[in-house]
């Protein structure tokens, strides 16, 4: 069912991500923007961190967990559809390591969401900016792995338009995610927090389009009525170029010394037919044809696998 198919875990990643930062701002405007005890003296704006430290922190682990979880699963279920050849296979060892190297940053990243959202920023400051910054370099160097896999596919398919735009939209997170990214660590450092709180959330937001990009790698596997899956497309067109090699005609019998009775033929038939290295007759005995229909057949003699 295609419903039911890969392309499911970049949105239930999304969804979950996209829900859970909803609902932590909806509940900080609500509740009529608190200074939370981790925020700075000056601060006004809240980090993510400091309102999933406070009353929400079950609902931020579980939006970090089904996030990351799910994310992840995506980029496996990518790797084993072009394994499997549902998606266009890999052309290189080269590409599967880069797509191999891109899961392992991935988990890192997932790892790094995860442990931030345990060890909130109020009880563990250090151990959160820590994770934090493990979040942030894995998934844009997954990004970076995958761009180059992309790279290196759209060369070889330039037919599929699908694998270039994969590669710049991904292309475009890794810049925008870096500059925000450079930005947030900045003005967090010279003690703007309020600044450095706003770009937080743009990042994040950000983040939910990069989940989302996974539609377009994921969704040519799917098999529908109206739709055949990239991979297999692709086969059919290679069958076409390399063309059916397989000549027409019954397959030629090994025997030399006759007739092969176990392929299914009798005598008549070969006596209809013709016999490799033997005249084209009319019958036993019979040289010459009995009409001038004939004589085209009278003059096929077989040398081998060649008929003259």
């Amino acid at each position: 069912m295609w419903y039911l198919g890969s392309w499911m875990f970049p949105v239930v990643s999304a969804c979950m991500w996209l829900a859970m930062l909803l609902a932590m701002f909806i509940h900080w405007e609500v509740i009529g923007h608190p200074h939370y005890p981790s925020m700075e003296s000056g601060q006004r704006i809240a980090y993510i961190s400091d309102v999933g430290a406070y009353g929400l922190k079950p609902l931020f682990i579980t939006g970090c967990v089904i996030t990351t979880v799910s994310l992840d699963l995506g980029f496996m279920a990518e790797r084993w559809l072009r394994h499997t050849g549902r998606l266009v296979p890999n052309t290189s060892v080269a590409q599967k390591v880069l797509s191999v190297i891109a899961i392992i940053f991935a988990v890192a990243g997932s790892a790094g969401l995860i442990l931030l959202s345990i060890f909130d920023t109020y009880h563990h400051p250090h151990l959160h900016d820590g994770f934090l910054l493990l979040f942030i370099a894995g998934y844009v160097l997954s990004a970076v792995f995958i761009c180059a896999e992309y790279w290196r596919l759209g060369i070889h398919y330039r037919h599929h338009r699908i694998l270039r735009i994969s590669f710049y939209v991904k292309l475009v997170f890794i810049i925008i995610e870096v500059i925000l990214a450079i930005v947030f660590v900045c003005t967090d450092f010279t003690s703007n927090q309020n600044i450095a709180a706003v770009f937080e959330w743009i990042v994040a937001l950000v983040f939910t389009g990069y989940i989302l990009s996974f539609l377009l790698d994921l969704l040519p596997s799917v098999r529908t009525r109206h739709h055949v899956p990239q991979g297999w497309r692709e086969a059919e067109l290679e069958k076409g170029r390399h063309g059916d090699q397989t000549l027409p005609g019954p397959p030629i019998t090994s025997d030399s010394a006759g007739p092969n009775q176990e392929q299914g033929t009798s005598s008549e038939d070969d006596l209809a037919t013709g016999y490799r290295g033997t005249t084209m007759t009319n019958g036993a005995g019979v040289a010459q044809p009995n009409n001038d229909s004939d004589t085209g057949r009278q003059s096929r003699w077989h040398f081998g696998g060649f008929r003259v």
